[in-house]
This record gives structure tokens, sequence and C-alpha cells, in this order.
């Protein structure tokens, strides 16, 4: 990482002075560069509404279309904070999936795995980022929205994007028009509609680590009112850390493959049917979990005050028992690089999750100022679990005897297992069906809905070992070296195994939600540049839920257990109404300014990784924010500014261990409402600058501060309580993120053939992995480019090739973006409160962003 310091030390001065200059807040836009002369139009998604403004009408940097306000306004004269990544910076970025966001393009925008899994993604906003949203009773903190249509599950979410026009992120909460689990805000994304006329886009390219990916986006013209477009989508990338066991799946590894075909029907003018089925598929492995220190706390048997950094947080701990064990052979520690070749070879097969769902929206024009909605909506997501990125790194922590000892443990017979095989299986399906008016009255401007959403999931999970380790002896019993072996996929851990019927099963649960909802929102434009919005919405949401299995017992059959375990179903219904009022001012016909009142709720849930089904309640927040959006020195220059101020009452944060149980380990992960009030404050600026035609320069910087109040957790152990004031804290959100971008084009060859460069560098201070220590990640620097040459013409039809090279991470940065600390710190308590058990102590694991990528792709429009 010292080889970047200047780089780094540069682009932080860089990001100094952006601030200096702008010592506010504001709302990131990845905008087209300016000469590509045509802004967002929303024509392909609404045939209703007339197309935006042109480069031809105006000077200096494009307009902007968004659906922040359930219909299509200017981003500038929207008065909320918002960030756009539309078609061309996806492109410029090589943005494939949601998951290649996480380089912090938007900076308040974090995006992480859940664990090391990118099946299972973490999306936050302005500090509002759940752990552990993988559960099928726990809620996210921000809404991903396609096309309107709400995803009940991070599940699937790292899917391939098909022909999307736009992501928009909606900073802030969201809950008047988009609902309860949209707290930090919303996720929109925009995809492109049938146009009626034959045309579209062949696009293919090679990477390294045997990439490749293909699309084909192809319109075809209308007949009998009906347009038709279909999608088609291949990404493939090879294991960036390879697996020593022959015939196994490396780590960090993907291909994806997904289709889609959408219809239009527009029988009489005013009236539009949208009806769309797509469906993804999406192989995967983890990122690679490298054990990063040992022993690092000094832990060792003895008084808690001879090893006082050997301390799990929120115990009393006055004794350490137990010893730390020798690692095993050939187990390597590397804190420093990313590993390319794993030191230990494990069983590792792709997980795969399966997503598909059809979409209705109709659309009546009922008169010049009316327009009447109705989106339906079914959707699907099947998602297989395996994950043993861990192998020697994780518990359990395997005891051997030195060589030359006498010794009959670790035998052929019953080899010593360790490598924790992390396996799940989810099932998702929801219906959602919304009515929306939208529409105008003299002076006024209004939004109107009704919304039903029913889900129904169910999950389960085992964690068995798939490796052993074997003593071999000489004819004295004496140990003269050991080796690795692999355990029966069926009954060699413990009596269990990884193939399905063979595995002890940790947890199944299954859980059904409801959730039913009226919202309206009138803005009145008292004068041409005063306008006052008002808004509320009213929910009604009803979770039942019921644990089947837990550490392998059926509560199903075995009530006797159940009910020793305090077991209780889940039956809870809440109701909220969640208002918001904005009032804003437009300065000039280039300045704007706003000051919001907002609210949004998270519904409570259960945790499926107790004993006891644990319930937990929901969690709201208040959100207070002033903004400015304006474009200065004849639109050459876009500043946008915003300032929050959010309170959120009774977070809900985890407490998370693994447990050694009936020879695997146990997840036990409990969900409480901490309270008090969590304390967000934030800052964010956004700057773009066309200094000349063809250039573009922007600037983004996030400040987010976050407080959640020390919380006194209770442990009971050997029939003694013990009450301990414990801190948590807010995951994947750095204090400081700021990114920056040069997007140049010039024409060549006296044609349109123009010849573009791109070019980001994006920065986090470190994070917080994990609720409830203190251990940070690291921080991160990633520069990502492309060079094309586009507008090459190939035929008298209009025809068009592109040609491009482009690199993600292109100083190949290397940094931990997850440490686990669990592994390096005593056991929760057992037999007594006041001792704590370092049998299990091993060090630090963690996991390494995703090295340099690059490739050559062409895109021909036709």
């Amino acid at each position: 990482m010292t080889k970047f310091a200047s780089l780094r030390r540069g682009f932080m001065a860089g990001s100094a002075m952006l601030v200096a200059v702008a010592p506010g807040i504001a709302h990131a836009d990845a905008l087209k560069p300016a000469a590509d002369k045509v802004a967002a139009a929303p024509a392909a998604t609404d045939p209703t509404t007339p197309p935006a403004a042109t480069q031809d009408d105006q000077t200096g940097i494009a307009d902007i279309v968004v659906t922040a306000l359930r219909k299509e306004t200017n981003l500038q004269k929207t008065p909320i904070a918002i960030s756009v990544v539309n078609d061309q910076a996806i492109r410029d970025r090589h943005i494939q999936s949601l998951y290649d966001l996480a380089d912090g393009g938007v900076p308040s925008l974090r995006v992480a795995t859940f664990e090391a899994r990118q099946s299972a993604l973490t999306v936050g906003i302005r500090g509002i980022v759940p752990l552990d949203a993988n559960q099928p009773a726990r809620e996210q903190g921000v809404g991903i929205y396609v096309d309107g249509v709400y995803l009940g599950r991070q599940h699937g979410l790292n899917a391939a994007l098909f022909d999307v026009e736009r992501i928009e992120v909606l900073k802030g909460p969201q809950g008047t028009l988009f609902g309860r689990n949209t707290e930090g805000g919303a996720l929109n994304i925009v995809t492109k509609g049938p146009s009626g006329e034959f045309g579209g886009s062949v696009r293919a390219g090679i990477a390294n680590y045997g990439g490749y990916n293909g699309e084909l986006h192809l319109d075809l013209p209308e007949y009998h009112d009906v347009s038709v477009k279909v999608d088609g989508i291949v990404q493939y990338q090879g294991p960036t850390t390879k697996n020593p066991l022959a015939g196994q799946t490396g780590w960090n590894y993907y291909d994806r493959r997904g289709g889609r075909i959408a219809a239009r029907w527009r029988p009489v003018d005013g009236l539009t049917d949208d009806l769309s089925y797509d469906a993804g598929l999406d192989k995967n492995s983890p990122f690679y979990s490298q054990l990063l220190n040992y022993n690092p706390n000094g832990c060792v048997a003895g008084t808690q005050a001879a090893a006082p950094n050997c301390r799990l947080p929120g115990t009393n701990y006055t004794t350490l028992t137990g010893t730390v064990k020798p690692l095993l052979p050939n187990v390597v520690v590397n804190g420093d690089s990313r590993m390319k070749v794993a030191d230990i070879g494990v069983p590792q097969q792709p997980s795969v999750d399966k997503t598909h769902g059809i979409t209705n929206i109709l659309k009546y024009k009922a008169s010049a100022d009316v327009e009447l909605r109705s989106i339906t909506a079914w959707r699907g997501v099947t998602a297989t679990q395996w994950d043993n990125s861990g192998g020697a790194h994780r518990v359990p922590v395997v005891t051997y005897t030195a060589l030359g000892t006498v010794s009959t443990a670790c035998s052929a017979a019953a080899p010593c297992a360790f490598s924790r095989y992390s396996l799940a299986d989810l099932r998702q399906n929801q219906f959602s069906q919304e009515f929306q008016a939208v529409g105008s009255a003299d002076r006024f401007d209004y939004v109107a809905g009704l919304y039903y959403f029913n889900e129904h999931v169910s999950d389960d999970a085992a964690t068995p070992n798939s490796n052993g380790l074997v003593a071999t002896t000489n004819g004295l019993g004496q140990v003269i070296g050991y080796n690795y072996v692999i355990l029966d996929p069926c009954k060699g851990s413990a009596g269990f195994g990884s193939q399905p019927g063979c595995r002890s099963i940790d947890r199944a649960s299954e859980v059904w939600s409801k959730s039913y909802a009226a919202y309206g929102q009138l803005t009145w434009n008292m004068t041409d540049a005063l306008h006052l919005t008002a808004g509320g919405r009213y929910t009604h949401d009803k979770k039942r839920g019921v644990l089947h299995y837990s550490r392998n017992v059926n509560y199903d059959v075995n009530t006797a257990a159940a009910t020793a375990a305090g077991y209780q179903p889940l039956d809870r219904t809440w109701n909220r109404f969640n208002p918001t009022v904005t009032l804003a001012y437009d300065v000039s016909d280039g300045v704007h300014t706003y000051a919001k009142y907002a609210t949004g709720y998270r519904a409570g849930g259960a945790s499926s990784r107790t004993a006891n089904y644990q319930a937990f309640g929901p969690e709201d927040i208040k959100s207070y924010e002033i903004g400015l959006k304006s474009d200065l020195f004849d639109r050459r220059v876009r500043f946008n500014l915003a300032g929050y101020i959010m309170d959120r009452k009774n977070s809900q944060v985890d407490i998370s261990s693994i447990q050694p149980f009936n020879g695997s380990s146990f997840n036990n992960l409990v969900t409480i409402n901490a309270p008090g009030k969590t304390r967000i404050r934030g800052i964010e600026a956004d700057v773009t600058v066309n200094p000349l035609d063809g250039l573009q320069l922007t600037g983004s910087y996030a400040y987010t501060y976050t407080r959640i109040p020390p919380v006194l957790i209770n442990y009971t152990a050997g029939g003694v309580t013990s009450s301990v004031l414990q801190n948590f804290y807010i995951v994947f959100t750095p204090r400081n993120a700021a990114s920056a971008a040069l997007d140049y084009q010039r024409p060549v060859a006296g044609g349109d053939t123009t010849v573009r460069l791109h070019l980001d560098a994006n920065y986090a201070q470190a994070t917080q992995a994990f609720d409830q220590f203190a251990t940070k990640a690291d921080a991160s620097f990633l520069v990502n480019g492309r060079l094309a040459l586009a507008g090459i013409p190939m035929g008298a039809g209009g025809q068009k090739l592109e040609v491009a090279v482009w690199a993600r991470n292109l100083f190949d940065a290397a940094y931990v973006y997850r440490r686990d600390p669990s592994n390096s710190l005593p056991g929760a308590p057992t037999s007594s409160v006041t001792t704590g058990s370092i049998n299990n102590v091993l060090g630090d694991y963690g996991n390494f962003n995703a090295p340099r990528t690059f490739g050559l792709e062409g895109l021909f429009r036709f």
C-alpha cells in the first residue's frame, strides 16, 4: 500500500480543497460528458412524458431526469438529495452488478458483502447499514427498487444488471413515497423499455482471470400497437484466489446469466401497458478469508489484568482459562497482501442464486393533468449458499500434539475436524400491487397511492466441518507427521456432512409478511419560486414466523425442547404514520434551496440464529435536512450541497458469537433494540465543472458521523447475571469518503468518431465490520479507468462501433474491507460470568478487496 501513498496524499489534498470551497453538503451526480449533447431522456420509461431538453437547447451541463417524486422531474429542481449513475457512467466504470458500486463512486452509498459472500449484499446510505439482513425475518434499511418494484430480500441483488438507463440513489428517509425499510433512502434502478423502432446493440469483451462478458439488446418494430424488447446478458470471471484442492472452485469467481423480455402495448393515445419477464442465474464463490494475524491481543491464561487487551466487549471477566493453540501445519498468516493461492485446499462449490419475476405497469393518461397507474409484480429468488472461505482460519481450532509425542488423537479413524463449511438455502417469493394517481391542478401537484405487499420466505442452514487432520505415527506410537484429509461429505463431521440429507440443521425458519399502505403528497406552488410540499404514509405491517429447527432439534416435533429453550413463534403487528414536509425556494433559474423534514421506519422481526427465536422491535428515524442545488457560470459549474441530522430510536444492533456445537460451529446472533437515540450527522458536497467543451471534472465528498449510545448488556452464566455497558457501532460507514472523476472526449477523423477517456478515484476511511467490535478494517483508495474510440461508422444505416479498454482497481490496491476479530477474543460466558475461555483464540481473519481487473470490449449499435 505504501507505493500508493503519494497518490493518496494528492487525492486527499484535492478532496480537502473541494470541502474548503464547498463547506457544506451535496448530491453526487454521475453525469454524461457535456459534449454528449443529449440529456437523460425519460421517453423509454414513460412515453407520455416529453423528452428532456437536449444539449442543443442549452449550454453547459445537461439536465438529468429522475423519478424520486414518482414522476419525471429535473434533478436540480427536485428537493431531495439524489445521486445518479447513468448508462454512460455504468459503461465507463465497468459496472456489471450492484457490488461494483462498492468502490465508493457515490460516497454516501456503501455496498458490501454479507460475510465474504457475493450472493447477499449489504446496502447502506447515510449510515443506515444493517449488519445481518440475511435472515428471513430481518429487513433492510435501504429499499431496492427495479422499475418501481420493491425487492424484499438482499439475496440475488448481485445478479447481472440488464439494460439499465440509470441508477438513482435517493438519500435520507423515503418513508412517505417509498415506504417502510427506506430509513437510509432508496436505490431505484430504471431499465430501458421498448422503443417501438427496430434497433439495438451487441456488447462483447474479454478480461483477465479468464473473464468475458456479452450482451444483446434488441428492439423490435411496433406491430399492432405492441412493441417488444429482448435483453440477454452473460458475465464470467474465474477465481482470483486459487483452491489447491483439485476439482474445487476457487474464490471470488462468478458466472452470471440473465434474460429479459418486455412488451409495450399502446392501443389508444394515453394508455400504455408494459409487461416484462426476467430471469437470472448467478453462480459465485465468496472472497477468500485470510488469517491476518495470530493471537494479536496477547491472550494467555490467568487474570484478565495480565492480558488487558484480551477482552470480549460487553463482559466483565476477571479470569481467563484455556490455552491458545499452535497453528496447524502449513497455515499462512498474511495481513499485508491478497493471497493468490489458499494455504489449504478445501471443498468449495459455487453458490447459486436464481431470480425471476413478472411485472406489469399500466398507465392511463386520464387527462392532460392526471395520470393513473397500476404496478403489479410477482418475484421470486432461491439462494443456495456454499461458503468454505475460512479453511483453518476460523473456529473450530484443532488441538493436536507435537511431533515425537505419543498420541492416539487425530487418528485416521477419527480425524481432528476443521474448516467450517457454511451452507444455507433460502426460498422467497413476493407479490406486490400499487395504485398511483399523479397529477396537477392549478398551483398544486400531487401524488397519491395504495400499496400491498405479501412475502413468504423460508430458510435452513448447516455448518459441518469439511477437512480433517490425521497424525502419522511410528511403531512406538509417536507422532512423526500430519496429513490433511477430506471428510466424508455425508457423515464425516461428527456423523453429519455437507450434502443435502446428511446435514445437522443449525436453523430452519419460515416467515410470512404482509404490508398495507396508503400515502399522499401534495406540493403547493405558492409562487413561481416558493414551493411547499407535505405528505404522509400510513403503514400496517403484520409478520408471522416460526423456527422449525434449532441446533438440529426439530421444534415442530420436540415441543419440550422448544419450551425449555424459551422459544416463542413470531406474531407481531406494527402501525406507523410517516410524514414529510419540504419547503423549497428557487433563488433564480439556476439556484434552488430547500429545507426538509422526513421520517421512516424499519419493521421488526426475530433472529433465527437464536435458540429461542428472539424477537426485536422496529426502529424509527427522524431527519432534518437543508440543501442547495445550483448551476452557475452559464451552466459550466454545477454545485450541490446538503446537510442533515438524523435521530434513530430503538436501533437494531447485533451481538454475534461462534459457538462450538455438536462437532461444528454454530453462529449465534442476537438482535436487540438499543435504547436511546442513535445520532447520525452528515455533510455531502458535489461539484461538476465543464471548463471547456469535451472536458468534465466531478468531485463528491461525504462526511458521516454516527454514535449509538452504550447499551447495558446482561450475561447470565452459572445462575449469575452480570451487567456491563457495551459500545456498538454502525458498520461499513466511513467518517470521510470522497470520489473524483475526469471525463474527456475529442472528435477524430473529421466525423462523429470520438476518443473518450474516463478516470475516477475513490477514497473511504476505515470502518467497522461488526456492530459490537471497535476493530476496524482498512481505508481504501481505488482508481478505475476506461479509454474508448466511439462512434466509428459501420454502415449506411447509422450503425456505430465503440471499442474500449478498461481497468478496475487500476493500481491493484489491496486492503482488508472486512476484518473479523471474534476469533482473537475469549468466548462468551458459559459456566461463569467472570471467566472467559481462550481455547478457541486464533487471530483476526478478513477479506481483501478484488484485485485489478482489466479487459477489452466492443459495443456495436444498430
